[in-house]
């Protein structure tokens, strides 16, 4: 079934799916760790179209597209043709069977208006219609390699009219699409997880390696690494050993190792002690277990490891006691979520690029003093043909990213060994399942989801215990999601320019590292992200100058016409205006009509030939912008709007009232009245031109 794709190496050819099997399995194809398991399940398809189905969609599979749907060439990758064939295929073709169809060559142009009637009747997000449409018309592209009563009419279906025009709306509007991280809870989710990376790491490294040491002197690891039976001890050795562990749990005042019985009991949980004291199963019959029994020493619910807890929180431990057996794995996995965090949203990779990162992915650039990020990329990662390369490809140029991730990184290298970063499952068992089709070894997007929500819960669990009033609230728009970061952190950027990204990481830092390094080339893709958001935020403040002028605002400075041109040409130019994809974002920002950015006490309309200030990037690039923080109070681009001149008021009466101290210094006068007589200056022009008081 998968003839023509490259397979794991490791693939058992008899186990690969056949064609006249009604489930094929897509996992020997699919290369990237964090692909969820995919296959196809035919057995959902009308019987009488089945045959047909299994046809096409091995074509599908094997083959690229006789003509190419959307502008797009070479062959579907293996997960978009599960996702087709669950998302729309399905559907399509149960249509068709309701219909009478018993044979593909039987659909008719009619059918295929009433399809259409249909999608509008059922009510079907516009989303989805376009998806459906979309499959018709991929079904009859691909009816030249078909047998003929496998292949739809000669003519192109609804004879070849535009999807926007049969539906008679656009696909939507993508502000909806990919929901950000409300600011207060990316704000509050950041700032555990770098406390987690720099506060906490070390203890619950200590103590998962603890536990992962204890793991191994266990019988059953023992035998699988040939030892068949315990080490012996000297006379005396094993209980001078007990007495000295019970010595230690009387002077921190901790229990005995214990476990729940069946009928709600504690008992002594021999099997930790056995590890511990590295004796056989033997040891609660022997002279040595009577003397713990003995002890009186009351029985814990688990099993505190050695490790000592050295990190702090606000300046006191942030534990009361040690980490218990059982604790050291939900921590290890909520430190690995942490570094996820960490890594995702401040790197602004996509996400399956962060779940494929491998260990020694880091490095530091003393030449240029950048911290630099390596690993593979999927999307875009095609063959001379247009075919999707299913392993990815090496990045030619690394991310650029700051020292948080590269300590993140580290973490993640001490807390397994597994080659890649965010490994599935941590500690000694890191193998899949034999069960398991799926080949991947990284978490899926759909386990990060629920490793987000239980770090959430974990942290806001741990703020009600302490009275804390910096947990992690929910923004009421959805479950945290991997997908969310980039689109959240564009949003910081772009809106929170002069604040905190969160945890003293400042904005201009971030800012250099994320736009002006390689993370954010076009390649990258995050530009895209950052550019869609700056589309929003600029047709936002469109609308309002738009208001404010209707409202008979008043403009002066050099630039005050080209505003009033710019503001309402912009009006009429994007009113409605809905793009398709992100990438035209960044195309419509360099538009002379949208350069208005709004400073403090100034408005720039923004001509980068003329500009005093420096720029923030290459003067031929469309998302090049000014430095509203450098600029130069001669500069050609200036204009002053009434909210402006609001705030040039404000500065006044602050320089006024210096002045009138008889206590500041003189050289401090002088200084503060020549600012004030500019203030002024700029007031009563703004007056003069017929401004509002």
């Amino acid at each position: 079934m998968l003839l023509n794709r490259d397979l794991h190496p490791d693939t058992d050819p008899a186990e690969l799916s056949r064609f006249g099997d009604d489930w094929w399995d897509l996992n020997p194809a699919i290369f990237e760790h964090h692909k969820r398991s995919s296959s196809l399940n035919f057995a959902l398809i009308p019987a009488e179209l089945r045959s047909a189905a299994k046809h096409y969609v091995w074509q599908l599979i094997n083959h690229a597209d006789p003509r190419p749907i959307a502008g797009r060439t070479g062959r579907l990758a293996v997960v978009t043709v599960a996702g087709l064939f669950a998302a729309s295929l399905q559907f399509v073709l149960k249509w068709f069977a309701d219909q009478g169809v018993t044979q593909f060559s039987q659909v008719t142009q009619e059918m295929l208006d009433d399809y259409i009637d249909s999608l509008k009747d059922d009510e079907v997000s516009i989303d989805r219609c376009y998806r459906r449409i979309t499959e018709i018309r991929r079904l009859w592209a691909y009816r030249e390699v078909l047998p003929p009563s496998m292949r739809l009419p000669d003519a192109p279906p609804w004879a070849g009219e535009d999807t926007q025009d049969l539906m008679g709306r656009t696909r939507g509007d993508r502000e909806n699409r990919t929901r950000r991280i409300g600011e207060a809870t990316m704000q509050a989710l950041l700032s555990w997880a770098i406390r987690f990376v720099e506060d906490f790491a070390e203890d619950i490294l200590a103590a998962y390696a603890e536990r992962i040491e204890l793991h191994s002197r266990t019988p059953e690891m023992r035998r699988r690494a040939g030892h068949t039976g315990q080490d012996r001890h000297s006379f005396g050795e094993l209980k001078q050993k007990a007495a000295d562990y019970l010595d230690g749990l009387r002077q921190r005042g901790e229990s005995l190792p214990g476990t729940r019985r069946a009928d709600g009991t504690l008992g002594i949980c021999w099997r930790h002690l056995q590890v511990v004291l590295n004796s056989s199963s033997s040891i609660r019959y022997s002279s040595t277990g009577r003397m713990v029994i003995e002890s009186g020493l009351p029985i814990g619910e688990d099993a505190y490891l050695d490790a000592p807890i050295t990190g702090l929180l606000d300046g006191q431990p942030w534990r009361s006691t040690r980490i218990t057996r059982d604790e050291s794995a939900e921590l290890a996995r909520l430190l690995s979520t942490a570094c996820f965090i960490v890594v995702s949203y401040l790197s602004g990779a996509r996400v399956g690029e962060v779940l494929n990162l491998r260990r020694g992915c880091t490095t530091f650039d003393g030449a240029t003093g950048l911290w630099l990020m390596n690993g593979l990329y999927f999307k875009g990662a095609e063959d001379e043909d247009g075919n999707k390369i299913p392993e990815g490809q090496s990045r030619p140029d690394p991310w650029v990213v700051i020292e948080i991730v590269a300590k993140a990184v580290s973490v993640l290298e001490r807390l397994h060994s597994s080659h890649l970063l965010f490994v599935n499952r941590i500690g000694p068992h890191l193998n899949r399942p034999k069960l398991s089709k799926r080949k991947g070894e990284a978490r899926s997007d759909r386990v990060v989801a629920s490793d987000l929500a239980a770090f959430t819960t974990w942290v806001n669990g741990q703020c009600e215990r302490l009275g804390r009033a910096d947990g992690i609230p929910d923004d009421g728009r959805g479950p945290l999601a991997p997908s969310r970061f980039r689109r959240t952190l564009a949003w910081f950027i772009r809106r929170r320019p002069r604040g905190l990204i969160a945890a003293s990481i400042q904005y201009g830092h971030a800012h250099t590292r994320m736009l002006q390094g390689y993370a954010g080339s076009y390649e990258s893709g995050f530009p895209d992200e950052y550019a869609f958001e700056d589309w929003l935020f600029r047709m936002e403040g469109l609308a309002e100058d738009e208001r404010a002028l209707g409202r008979g605002e008043h403009i002066s400075g050099p630039a005050a016409d080209a505003y009033r041109y710019r503001v309402n040409a912009a009006s009429k130019e994007f009113a409605g205006r809905v793009l398709a994809k992100e990438s035209q974002a960044r195309d419509l920002i360099g538009n002379p009509l949208l350069q208005i950015h709004h400073g403090e006490g100034m408005t720039c309309v923004f001509n980068p030939a003329t500009a005093a200030c420096q720029l923030r990037g290459a003067i031929d690039d469309p998302m090049v912008t000014p430095d509203t923080d450098d600029c130069r109070p001669k500069c050609p681009n200036i204009a002053r709007t009434d909210r402006d001149i609001l705030h040039v008021r404000q500065r006044a009466a602050e320089f006024a009232a210096i002045v009138d101290d008889p206590l500041a210094p003189s050289i401090r006068h002088q200084r503060e009245r020549h600012e004030l007589a500019r203030l002024e200056a700029i007031i009563n022009a703004h007056e003069r031109e017929g401004g509002s008081r």
